[in-house]
C-alpha cells in the first residue's frame, strides 16, 4: 500500500502507515443553534480528534417541499412530517459557518463541512477557505456534482453507503478526470443507526485491496466497537457521529457517541495504532532487558569431572540465558569437560 499517493490536509498527512485521521461528524447535531455547535467544537478538541464537520445546505436546494422523512428520522424525532420542514431549521449560512471555521482552528482542529445542496454550498465553502471536500453518500452518483468539486483541486473524502463497487469506481474515474487523485474513499452503510449485521467491513477490506486510491470508514453504529474494528483492519480516517447529549430531539442524535465515549474510542484507536509497531519481527527494547533472565541454557545435570564424555544425562535446560544456547546441545555432546563442573552451573 505504500505506493499510493500520501494525501495532505492541512497539518496532517494521511496514508497507511501514517496515524489515522479521525473525524468528530458534528452534522447537524447543533439542532439549528450556533451556541451549541461551538460547544460541539469544544467536546471534539477535548477528545482529541483531528477534524470536526458540519453540513452546509439550503433546504430549497437540498429537496423538494413534498419529500418524505427517511424511516430513521421519523423514529428520532417522533415526527411524520417533510424533510424540508426539518432540515429548514437545521442550515448554517456563510456567516455562522465562518465563526465555526475560525473557533476550530483556534482549537487546533481541521474544519470540514459537507456541501449537500448544491455548488452554490461549494461556492461557500471556497470563499470561507476550507482545506478539504466531504462528499455525502447521497451525491457519490451525482457525476456533475462529483466533478465541479474535484475541480477545486483539494482532497476529497467521499461517502459510499448504498452503492456498489461499480458506482465506487465511476466516482474515482470522474475525480481523475479533472486531474485531482487527492482521494480517499469511505465505505459506510447510510442507516441511522446501523445494525451490526449490515456494516459488511470486508467490503473495506475489498476497497483497500483494489489500491485504487486510500480508504477509510464512516461509521454509524451504536458505540465504538466497529470504528476501532476498521481502525485494525486498515482504515486510514475514521468518521464518527457525535453529540453533546443522544437524549436531544433531532435526526441524528440517537446514533451518535457523546463526548466521554467520543473520547473512549480516540484513545483506543490511538492504543491500538501504537500496538501495530513495525512489520519486522525483532526483540523490543523491553524484551532485550529481560531476555536473559527468561530465556534459557545449557545446565550440568550433576557434577562433570575433567575429561568426561558429555552425554545428553549429563546436560539439563535451564534459566537464565546467559550460557549456551539449547539449541546448540548437539554440538556440546561428546565433548570433554576441560574444568570440573559442578551440578546446575551452566556450561561455558
Amino acid at each position: 500500500m505504500n505506493n499510493l499517493k500520501t494525501i495532505k490536509i492541512g497539518k496532517y498527512k494521511i496514508n497507511y502507515e501514517l496515524p489515522c485521521f479521525l473525524i468528530a461528524e458534528a452534522g447537524v447535531n447543533h439542532n439549528g443553534k450556533l451556541s451549541l455547535a461551538l460547544k460541539l467544537i469544544d467536546k471534539a478538541d477535548e477528545a482529541k480528534v483531528n477534524a470536526v464537520k458540519f453540513q452546509t445546505f439550503k433546504a430549497e436546494n437540498l429537496v423538494t417541499k413534498s419529500t418524505v422523512m427517511a424511516g430513521y428520522q421519523k423514529r428520532n424525532i417522533h415526527s411524520n412530517g417533510l424533510q424540508y420542514n426539518m432540515l429548514k431549521k437545521l442550515e448554517f449560512g456563510m456567516e455562522q459557518l465562518s465563526i465555526l471555521k475560525r473557533y476550530a482552528e483556534k482549537k487546533g482542529l481541521i474544519f470540514l463541512s459537507t456541501p449537500h445542496s448544491g455548488i452554490q454550498d461549494v461556492i461557500l465553502l471556497e470563499n470561507i477557505g476550507v482545506s478539504a471536500y466531504k462528499i455525502g453518500s447521497g451525491d457519490l452518483t451525482n457525476k456533475p456534482f462529483i466533478k465541479y468539486v474535484a475541480k477545486q483541486n483539494k482532497p476529497m473524502i467521499v461517502g459510499t453507503g448504498m452503492a456498489s463497487m461499480e458506482d465506487v469506481n465511476k466516482a474515482i474515474h470522474w475525480i481523475n478526470e479533472e486531474g485531482n487523485n487527492k482521494i480517499i474513499m469511505l465505505h459506510c452503510t447510510t442507516n441511522y443507526p446501523c445494525p451490526f449485521n449490515e456494516v459488511n467491513m470486508n467490503a473495506m477490506i475489498t476497497m483497500i485491496n483494489q489500491r485504487k486510491c486510500l480508504i477509510g470508514y464512516s461509521d454509524h453504529t451504536l458505540g465504538i466497537e466497529v470504528p476501532i474494528m476498521a481502525r485494525t483492519l486498515g482504515a486510514c480516517v475514521i468518521e464518527k457521529h457525535f453529540t453533546l447529549d443522544r437524549r436531544m430531539k433531532g435526526p441524528d442524535h440517537k446514533a451518535s457517541l457523546e463526548p466521554e465515549e467520543l473520547k473512549a474510542m480516540v484513545k483506543s484507536i490511538r492504543n491500538i495504532e501504537q500496538a501495530f509497531g513495525s512489520h519486522e519481527k525483532i526483540p523490543t527494547t523491553s524484551e532485550m532487558k529481560i531476555m536473559t533472565v527468561v530465556k534459557k541454557s545449557l545446565v550440568a545435570s550433576r557434577n562433570l569431572k575433567i575429561g568426561h564424555v558429555i552425554s545428553y544425562e549429563d546436560i539439563t535446560i535451564k534459566r537464565p540465558g546467559s550460557g549456551i544456547k539449547p539449541e546448540y546441545i548437539d554440538k556440546i555432546v561428546g565433548r570433554r569437560v576441560l574444568r570440573d563442573i559442578k551440578k546446575d552451573e551452566l556450561i561455558k
